[in-house]
């Protein structure tokens, strides 16, 4: 790993911190960034946004159901 400096790995740490869940002041605080939006300027494009977010609560609907809901839907229509 020659040639790496410390301050390269701040985006793998920064997106590692946001992957876990982490918020914008904890980021700031672990980055050592002057303000929370120092931290937003540069990596705000890794926090899920809405799309993200309804996307996810969309797919974690259809595994808790695991088919079941979706059966009991179609035999609804029919009766």
């Amino acid at each position: 790993m020659s040639g790496i400096k410390l301050h390269d790995l701040r985006p793998f740490c920064a997106s590692g911190l946001i992957a876990a869940g982490c918020d914008v002041v904890t980021g700031q605080r672990a980055l050592g960034h002057s303000s929370p939006s120092a931290t937003l300027n540069t990596y705000s494009h890794l926090w899920p946004d809405a799309n993200d977010k309804t996307r996810s609560a969309a797919d974690e609907l259809f595994r808790a159901s695991a088919g079941s809901v979706a059966y009991s839907l179609r035999t609804l229509d029919q009766k």
